[in-house]
């Protein structure tokens, strides 16, 4: 009795690891099989437009509202602590480099995973456990091709761009909050701005979102994909729903460590 729970500890941290190897490995085979597919002509145009509308024009409106409200809470803030040190020229600096460098690429990407992240994961989830993925392939039809790489290339397209997007919006919400509601020099807002953000910036806040896309549709699709290879082995509509939830989890997660180690790089 005494080795028992010895034993059962190390057989515990054995499956573990072999099932982390296991996993890795699979998402490593995954995602080298999507991006080598992205080259391979021809590409299907429509797939991909119809993708990028999903992706992309559909989240436009929800994030328009996240980078308004995010940039007028960032100007908020900024202005009640700058004005007591008199530097009211640098609230239209912090609020760009806030929304630029960390804001607008993380809270686009977490706004994208929460719409169609969950979304590719249960309709890649829903098509496997209705044997529409093993139709494909019984058809001779390349699943990845026809399925994954759309969405791949929809995803890096459209991420990058939202957070354009979201970053203008913020900007254009902590412009009201400053200058109108708070009455700051407009000449001082534009010129901190100026100032302040050079092209290491936007360079960051372009790479951001391009790393983060592949995060996303790779965790998203690869959980949808391998529905039935969930560790709770529930199956039908209750494992799509844990293994959605599941995805939207890791790839959120992922985005949050990924976003401080290219910026550590990249600073």
């Amino acid at each position: 009795m005494l080795l028992a729970t010895p034993i059962r500890l190390i057989e515990k941290i054995g499956f573990e690891s072999i099932y982390i190897t296991r996993l890795t490995g699979s998402m490593i085979i995954f995602l080298v099989h999507c991006l080598g597919n992205i080259f391979i002509l021809p590409i299907r145009f429509t797939a991909v437009l119809r993708q990028i509308y999903f992706i992309g024009a559909r989240s436009l409106l929800v994030i328009i509202v996240t980078g308004m409200f995010t940039g007028m809470v960032l100007a908020l803030l900024a202005y009640y602590n700058l004005k007591q040190y008199g530097n009211m020229e640098l609230i239209g600096a912090a609020t760009a480099l806030g929304l630029i460098q960390e804001l607008g690429p993380v809270l686009a990407a977490l706004m994208v995973i929460g719409r169609a992240g969950s979304a590719m994961t249960a309709e890649l989830g829903i098509m496997r456990n209705s044997e529409q993925i093993d139709a494909l392939e019984c058809m001779g039809i390349d699943p990845y091709r026809f399925l994954i790489t759309p969405k791949f290339i929809a995803t890096i397209f459209s991420l990058p761009l939202l957070t354009c997007v979201f970053d203008v919006v913020g900007i254009c919400g902590g412009y009201l909050v400053a200058v109108i509601n708070n009455d700051v020099p407009s000449g001082a807002f534009i010129q901190g701005m100026i100032t302040n953000v050079d092209w290491a910036d936007l360079r960051l806040g372009l790479v951001k979102p391009l790393t983060f896309s592949v995060i996303i549709v790779w965790i998203c699709s690869y959980k949808g994909f391998y529905v039935h290879q969930n560790r709770s082995g529930v199956f039908g509509a209750e494992g799509v729903s844990l293994v959605t939830t599941n995805a939207v989890v890791m790839s959120s997660v992922s985005v949050l460590a990924l976003d401080y180690v290219v910026g550590l790089i990249m600073l």
